[in-house]
């Protein structure tokens, strides 16, 4: 599907709508942290599938392009953005002396509604039920799904660290293609033009 803006939805909504908030805020951010002398903490809720985007990463000349669609795909590349662009953030903030970090992390795997419309089951079926059931022994609720959302936000232990990415309340590594430099620039400056 595409957004009202025709583009993704995917990647509208788990990277653009968050590019787009955070430079909004970015300006406030900025003069908040110098007059207060406080770091700023920027968190991207991003996954452990911001490994398995497209090949080629970002589809930067065909982030619409439905001939080659794959919605799992799709959803690591927004991941993967989400990843890029806490990196780029943090690459921006140090070489500006900004007193701000911004990390990416994965959240856990959780028991939502993230797959409502994937699941070809009534609600009622029995097979359904089931399934939901053995989710909730295995995943995690979501008040510990936000744990790690809530430790590198607040927590005293995560103070200067930027462009990191964490998982389970921990330092974790995340793929190379995220740690991209050039990738980063190049989403950067793609998001800004959509954004504009």
């Amino acid at each position: 599907m595409l957004s009202k803006d025709n583009i993704e939805l995917q990647f509208a909504t788990n990277h653009l709508g968050h590019f787009l908030l955070t430079s909004l805020l970015l300006d406030t951010m900025k003069k908040t942290a110098r007059e207060s002398d406080i770091e700023g903490r920027i968190v991207n809720v991003s996954s452990e599938s911001h490994r398995s985007p497209y090949p080629e990463g970002i589809r930067f000349d065909k982030i619409n392009d439905q001939s080659g669609y794959k919605k799992f795909l799709a959803y690591g590349q927004s991941k993967l953005a989400n990843v890029l662009h806490a990196n780029e953030l943090a690459r921006r903030f140090k070489e500006d002396g900004i007193n701000i970090t911004a990390n990416s992390l994965h959240p856990g795997l959780i028991a939502t509604n993230l797959f409502r419309h994937n699941m070809i089951l009534a609600d009622d079926n029995p097979i359904r039920v089931f399934i939901e059931s053995l989710a909730r022994l295995v995943l995690k609720n979501v008040q510990q799904g936000a744990a790690t959302t809530c430790y590198v936000a607040i927590n005293p232990q995560v103070k200067g660290a930027s462009g990191e990415y964490f998982s389970g309340c921990n330092l974790a590594a995340s793929s190379s293609e995220s740690r991209d430099a050039e990738l980063a620039k190049k989403l950067w400056d793609f998001s800004t033009d959509l954004v504009q």
